[in-house]
């Protein structure tokens, strides 16, 4: 009777939401290979219901795909005596190397500020700043550059209503993943949110990696760099020479 219980409390404690994401992906692992040139992931999915549509507010959908973190240094330019010179520099503890936010409609519509920072879904709450120093100023805009040079290699992308919601039940958009990829798990994540507040949310992930003959040479330059420097060194020579050769024949001929 006391095991009955306490199941009955764990259910009454932690009841069954009454929207759920079930998701799929029109692929779910991407190859880097010498011809690569980017890639469109397809994220589609649906909404589970236990209870017909809640009247109110219209269901929204917000998906982000976020690429590795790593721990970057910024550093600031002035110019000084005509030439331009390092000052400043702020270590950025977390910044994810590729970072893309689709929404069904304007963020402003979709998420409250309390929501976005107790999920860090929009750019700026994916990159993470513990602290800089006390004698650097505007600590702030060193994430803005960061934020800025990665839009421009569309790294980071901010698309409002890409995402189509039929009928508050089906859902699906494209997202664009450029040729500059780093190599790893991008976890993907999908939130349902009504007045901006998050409903439900689903986690995934999109695993990207070097294949063929890239993964060969990665892996001999991380755990053989002496044999992967001599063969740089063969190929370079190799590569020299050949085109000498064929230079002189062509001169001859």
């Amino acid at each position: 009777m006391r095991l009955i219980a306490v199941v009955l409390a764990s259910i009454l404690a932690f009841p069954a939401m009454a929207e759920e994401v079930v998701l799929g992906l029109s692929r779910d692992q991407v190859a880097i290979t010498a011809d690569f040139d980017g890639s469109d992931i397809l994220i589609f999915g649906a909404v589970k219901r236990e209870s017909p549509i809640p009247k109110g507010d219209p269901l929204e959908v917000v998906i982000t795909v976020s690429g590795p973190q790593k721990p970057l240094t910024v550093r600031r330019k002035e110019k000084k005596f005509g030439i331009w010179v390092n000052t400043d520099a702020v270590e950025i503890d977390h910044a994810p190397s590729f970072y893309a936010v689709a929404t069904s409609a304007p963020l402003g519509d979709v998420l409250t500020n309390v929501e976005d920072l107790r999920h860090n879904i929009t750019v700026p709450q994916a990159i993470r700043m513990v602290g800089a120093p006390m004698e650097v100023q505007n600590a702030q805009d060193f994430t803005q550059a960061v934020i800025r040079i990665r839009e421009n290699a569309n790294l980071y992308q901010t698309l409002e209503g890409a995402v189509q919601v039929d009928q508050q039940t089906l859902f699906r958009t494209s997202i664009d993943m450029p040729s500059n990829l780093t190599e790893g798990v991008y976890p993907t994540r999908i939130f349902l949110t009504r007045g901006g507040e998050v409903v439900s949310h689903f986690e995934t992930k999109i695993d990207v990696r070097k294949v063929g003959l890239e993964r060969w040479l990665f892996n001999l330059s991380r755990e053989m760099p002496l044999a992967y420097g001599i063969l740089s060194l063969a190929i370079a020579i190799a590569a020299g020479w050949g085109a000498s050769a064929a230079f002189r024949l062509l001169r001859q001929g």
